[in-house]
């Protein structure tokens, strides 16, 4: 998959269904911390608009997402939010959001004409404003300093922290994604990096507790494809678990 006909496509879908109401287009995430790995990671694009659109202008967008997905083979396609402008002036906790599109909504788009995902808030936008504002880029538009204002790092951490609310019951079956995100959350409230799922690992692995390592590195390996199967064991999981959480509770809103 060639990643800039990929952005290229999308960006010109997006200006020509939103038209005279786009302000911006921005990319996000790991294809913009320069860390994508098409098995694993979603190409996240954020777009800001003037005015509210209709349904089927959404829908349509919704659409063709799809049929590029197939076309390219998109083992997690695309995450793409529409916001209002003045939420990102003003920022709003958690934020309104126009329309949404991802993996986990494709078959409801796919098998429901009538489903469409957008007029209510979402706590994960604080994070993709944060990550656009301080390491994303330009696909199409005004400077992302001229559109995006720095926001209440404590938003930050509500943000990211939703992404691993449900780490007890769900890391032995997907350990890659909390084990990573953890160490992502703890990061930042220890430094104020914000970073991705991969830079976070790294970290871990030089930063945590000698007895977590080869859990981080089965995990690391695995996001970055250089592992088949993973070797793990459940209770060093929940034991990583829990240390993670103490960790994030103690320097958490300081």
């Amino acid at each position: 998959m060639n990643q800039q006909v990929v952005l290229d496509k999308v960006t010109s879908l997006l200006k020509k269904k939103l038209s005279g109401s786009l302000i911006g287009i921005y990319l996000h995430g790991s294809m913009a911390m320069g860390c994508f790995n098409p098995l694993q990671s979603d190409v996240d694009i954020l777009a800001v608009v003037k005015e509210k659109l209709s349904v089927d202008t959404y829908r349509k967008i919704a659409n063709k997402l799809i049929r590029l997905e197939e076309e390219w083979k998109m083992v997690r396609g695309f995450e793409i939010s529409i916001v209002l402008e003045t939420y990102t002036v003003d920022f709003v906790y958690p934020t309104p959001f126009e329309f949404h599109y991802s993996s986990f909504h494709k078959v409801k788009y796919l098998t429901d004409e009538t489903y469409f995902c957008g007029g209510y808030e979402d706590p994960d936008l604080a994070a993709h404003f944060v990550v656009t504002y301080n390491r994303g880029s330009v696909l199409f538009g005004k400077p992302i300093k001229e559109v995006f204002k720095a926001i209440d790092h404590n938003y930050y951490i509500d943000s990211i922290k939703s992404d691993v609310n449900g780490a007890f019951e769900g890391i032995i079956d997907n350990p890659v994604y909390y084990v990573l995100n953890l160490a992502r959350v703890l990061l930042y409230v220890r430094e104020s990096a914000i970073s991705s799922k991969k830079e976070a690992g790294e970290w871990a692995l030089n930063e945590l507790p000698n007895q977590y390592k080869y859990t981080i590195a089965q995990c690391l390996a695995k996001y970055e494809n250089g592992l088949e199967t993973l070797n793990l064991d459940e209770d060093m999981l929940l034991n990583y678990t829990e240390y993670m959480f103490k960790e994030i509770e103690q320097l958490s809103y300081r």
